[in-house]
């Protein structure tokens, strides 16, 4: 029998937008740089009177996980407005869901079954560090403390009990497979990548190009360091973000990634390029969210750009053979439910009988 939903979980939700609900142009105007994410966090906190939050930022989410100090109706627009200016322009783009359904969304995303790549191992880490950084700040108490460690052990069974995982599953694996099926025929093999950025997802790509062939690699960076390091790593060149259009003269693809919050190739850049090139034509692949590469830049001659929605087609093509391990993570994620709101009905017995006994001692 099902453990009915309790008070308590009724006041968990989550607000957010994604990339089945809005496209990269809409997503990148929500980012927040990485140090200001728990002011942000604090001011939603005090403005909205939540009693505990976590926001999660990724390339493809922003969602914001409370506890309503009240059962009323969630007004989700002024939550938004805190995380942007651009808020009242996203009415048809968010969603809200409270308390099991929150709970269930929480789970499939902690696990990547909600993810554009479906069983994407990298939005567990980043669940859990939207997590661990809100509880270090005190913004997370009892409730959000049970949903969130649930929610990561549940990621766990599902990644251990299922074959989810397995494969190219990550943006960067899906980045590398898409490059290779524009190219065609050869795919990647004997082509020069040059790879802008050098952090989490730029290494991904790297280890799928690894595995794909014998395609050569330069690794540009604001960092020479760090792009020393990841062309090391990878039998790879290194160069400074001032040497990359004299690269990308040479290059077959460009996967760009970089975490900068305003563009970093612009038409002006490319269009030299292109004139050096003399006709060849260059793909370009923009996994970065805010986007990297001016969207103006596929109207230059010669070049094919592809945004990180263009991947999901690629995606698409592959979700067929993961139907019974889909049937299998669901189980999974409703057991983990159920333990979970018996957990808070044990909580809530105890707590009143605690409760009861103080009052007849007095």
């Amino acid at each position: 029998m099902k453990t009915p939903e309790h008070q308590i979980t009724r006041k968990f939700f989550v607000a957010g937008l994604n990339y089945r609900t809005a496209p990269v142009e809409v997503r990148e105007r929500m980012a927040v740089a990485h140090p200001d994410r728990i002011e942000v966090s604090r001011l939603l906190q005090l403005k909205i009177g939540l009693s505990e939050v976590v926001v999660l930022w990724t390339c493809n989410r922003v969602e914001i996980y409370g506890v309503a100090s009240r059962e009323d109706e969630i007004d989700v627009a002024p939550m938004f407005e805190c995380l942007s200016r651009e808020a009242p322009s996203l009415g048809s783009h968010l969603y809200c869901h409270r308390g099991v359904a929150a709970m269930k969304h929480l789970f499939k995303v902690a696990s990547g079954l909600d993810s554009m790549v479906l069983g994407e191992t990298q939005i567990t880490g980043q669940v859990r560090d939207a997590y661990e950084a809100a509880r270090e700040e005190k913004l997370v108490g009892k409730i959000l403390n049970s949903v969130f460690q649930k929610a990561l052990q549940t990621a766990k069974a599902v990644r251990t009990q299922t074959s989810i995982g397995k494969g190219a599953r990550s943006v960067g694996g899906v980045a590398v497979a898409y490059a290779k099926d524009v190219l065609g025929t050869h795919g990647l093999g004997r082509h020069s990548v040059l790879m802008i950025g050098a952090g989490e997802m730029a290494a991904c790509c790297l280890r799928h190009l690894q595995k794909k062939g014998d395609c050569s690699v330069v690794v540009a960076n604001r960092s020479p360091a760090r792009a020393q390091e990841l062309a090391d790593e990878f039998d790879g060149t290194a160069i400074s973000l001032n040497e990359m259009f004299d690269a990308m003269a040479d290059a077959d693809v460009v996967i760009s990634s970089t975490g900068s919050p305003d563009t970093v190739i612009n038409c002006k850049d490319v269009e030299p390029v292109m004139e050096q090139r003399a006709g060849r034509p260059l793909v370009m692949i923009d996994i970065a969210v805010p986007r990297d590469i001016d969207p103006a830049v596929a109207e230059v001659e010669g070049v094919h750009l592809h945004d990180i929605d263009a991947l999901e087609t690629t995606v698409q093509q592959t979700l067929g053979r993961w139907e019974k391990d889909l049937e299998l993570c669901e189980a999974i994620i409703e057991t983990e439910i159920e333990n979970l709101l018996e957990q808070f009905q044990r909580r809530h017995v105890a707590a009143n009988a605690y409760h009861n006994a103080a009052a007849l001692a007095v």
